[in-house]
């Protein structure tokens, strides 16, 4: 693990002014009548001493909870004075229903869920924040193995027997507002499947989707590893595609939490973000994967076997159908801190996908609302401390499987654009 350094709080702020802005900020409090608890919370944040040390952080039983699990077990929280405290849940609607509530102060989320729940979208609306993104890549689309049997073994083919052989073909995603549902919806949409009319789509917790495929609940599925490597482990389904086949480094998971609780604890916030800063850096050293892998293996957190999620975490592929392959577009998690970074060109595409789908009935202000929940500012300041580097731009430009081009600058003709939509 790196050396560890003595945190300057304040970077660019020189040692006499910071003196004396903290000597006015006492003489302040110490003349002045305040409520209860104010002098603490204004010395907190003349100094960017945490507000709250022990932060309790949400996360689903998946690969990608990695840094939040390595940043708690290895310690990087300590060097930011707080204690993250892993809480480990069912479910999204779980997650999304203790963050609204506050059981949780933050948690690894899924990106869409964060922005449907500041829309209001399917369950309660709340102001909400997301801190940083938490990794790009390794998600995946199973298939069953009847479907193979029928010789849907692609994309395509797939289609052409949903039109041969019409039935109810079923297929699971982890939350209707969530990365797993838009990378099927679009997957599908892309084989000229629409995902709406032509096939049923379900809410299954990620941990639940191997066990529900094993007793015929559904065709496919979208989801997290290691549950589609643990499909083709137990013999019960295939992989028809990864999700970096479909958006090459697609923004992920992200640090989730409200808006309320971000304004309450803003130093707290800026020292859990360097912690999961120096918690990614350290997963995605290529030496440290094996023992990050047999870590999150245990019970307490992914609880599956370490080789099933130790292949595709360092990019060793197989799909099941007897092909293999070293894939370049892993799971990454920093990645120079180009992973990290919250693009508000990012949380625009899920709000595309969410009117594109008929979650949104009218476009939303797409920047102004990624720029209400995307905490740019916020991360940059925790990014110094970490010391990691900002891209030069808040928004970026990405390549789909089927050959359109997002880059946020137009988002309601983007929305708008597709043949296949609600």
């Amino acid at each position: 693990m790196e050396k560890r350094h003595e945190l300057d709080l304040h970077p660019h702020a020189a040692g006499n002014d910071r003196r004396d802005f903290l000597k006015g900020a006492l003489s302040l409090m110490a003349s002045t009548a305040l409520p209860a608890g104010f002098a603490t919370s204004a010395f907190a944040a003349a100094t960017g001493k945490p507000e709250k040390t022990e932060v309790k952080v949400g996360f689903i039983p998946l690969t990608d909870c990695a840094s939040v699990i390595v940043a708690s077990k290895l310690g990087f929280d300590k060097k930011y004075g707080i204690t993250i405290v892993p809480s480990k849940e069912a479910s999204w609607a779980a997650v999304r229903d203790k963050l609204v509530n506050g059981e949780l102060d933050a948690s690894h989320a899924l990106y869409g869920m964060i922005y449907g729940v500041h829309l209001g979208i399917g369950g309660p609306k709340k102001d909400m924040a997301v801190l940083m993104t938490l990794n790009q890549n390794g998600q995946g689309i199973t298939l069953s193995n009847q479907l193979k049997e029928k010789g849907a073994t692609t994309g395509p083919l797939l289609a052409k027997l949903i039109k041969a052989e019409p039935r109810e073909y079923t297929f699971a995603q982890t939350f209707p507002t969530g990365t797993h549902a838009m990378w099927l919806y679009y997957w599908l949409a892309a084989h000229g499947v629409n995902p709406l009319s032509d096939v049923k789509t379900i809410v299954v917790p990620p941990p639940q989707m191997v066990a529900n495929m094993r007793v015929d609940n559904m065709d496919g599925y979208c989801v997290g590893e290691p549950w589609n490597a643990r499909a083709i482990a137990d013999g019960i389904g295939f992989s028809v595609a990864t999700t970096q086949q479909i958006w090459p480094d697609h923004p992920e998971k992200v640090l989730g939490t409200t808006g309320e609780w971000v304004k309450k604890y803003p130093n707290t916030a800026r020292a859990l973000v360097a912690a999961l800063l120096d918690a990614s850096r350290y997963i995605d050293e290529v030496k440290n994967r094996a023992s990050v892998a047999k870590l999150i293996a245990e019970k307490a957190y992914v609880n599956a076997p370490e080789a099933v999620i130790a292949g595709r975490f360092a990019g060793a592929y197989e799909d099941g159908l007897g092909k293999k392959w070293q894939d370049p577009k892993l799971m990454k998690f920093f990645d120079g801190g180009k992973v990290n970074f919250p693009y508000l060109s990012d949380g625009m595409w899920f709000l595309t996908q969410h009117k594109r789908w008929g979650l949104l009935k009218t476009d939303p202000d797409y920047l102004a609302v990624a720029r209400q929940i995307n905490q740019i500012a916020l991360y940059k300041d925790a990014a110094a401390m970490a010391k990691v580097a900002l891209p030069a731009s808040d928004m970026r430009a990405s390549k789909l499987i089927d050959g359109v081009v997002w880059d946020g600058k137009n988002p309601a003709a983007y929305a708008a654009s597709f043949k296949i939509k609600a």
